[in-house]
């Protein structure tokens, strides 16, 4: 399996909960045993998405995972063994946090195993048109509209974009020309 956890869209209460699962009773509404996310990902990958929001309690907890791959349900007392392959994003430069104080120096080292840097779309302009071209594909297909062409044009206008908001903004870009385009090929006129 693969199981996915955004640790930045959950509330520090529920996070933990969601990680570990919890044992009946342990807080209040608590009126049954919860396998949590990491228990349903046994055997598969555990994808940690925005692991530089982590609180650092939250942190030393899951450094005991990645290192001893054992854990506790939250309220609970019998250790389970996580068989997962952890692989973590963030948007954070976690080595100026782990500087700064706010990561954890031996959890950033625990994860950075193998490190992939995605650098930003600005600097791979080269994927430019082909992102762009199946983005506008995605979108037709799921607007139910016509596929249109992209004008020399436009496509020279995308290039010289900065894309704070990397891929999504283009594809956010591209949606909106695509529904409020007029015809069949997307003009730099569409893009604005």
């Amino acid at each position: 399996p693969f199981v996915a956890i955004n640790c930045a869209s959950l509330s520090e209460t529920l996070l933990e909960g969601e990680l570990f699962g919890h044992e009946r009773g342990a807080f209040t509404g608590a009126t049954q045993a919860r396998a949590g996310r990491l228990e349903a990902a046994n055997g598969g990958t555990f994808f940690l998405d925005e692991v530089g929001e982590l609180r650092p309690d939250l942190q030393a907890r899951l450094l005991r995972v990645v290192e001893t791959r054992r854990y506790e349900r939250v309220g609970g007392n019998t250790e389970l063994v996580a068989d997962v392959r952890f692989v973590a994003a963030t948007n954070c430069d976690l080595r100026q946090d782990v500087e700064r104080g706010v990561f954890r120096a031996d959890l950033y080292h625990r994860l950075a195993t193998f490190p992939v840097r995605i650098p930003p779309l600005r600097e791979r302009l080269a994927d430019l048109e082909p992102l762009a071209r199946t983005l506008l594909a995605n979108a037709a297909t799921e607007f139910d509209l016509p596929l249109p062409t992209i004008s020399a044009a436009a496509l020279a206008r995308l290039r010289v974009e900065l894309w704070p908001g990397n891929v999504r903004e283009l594809r956010n870009v591209l949606e909106r020309a695509l529904v409020l385009g007029d015809g069949m090929t997307l003009e730099v006129h569409d893009l604005d």
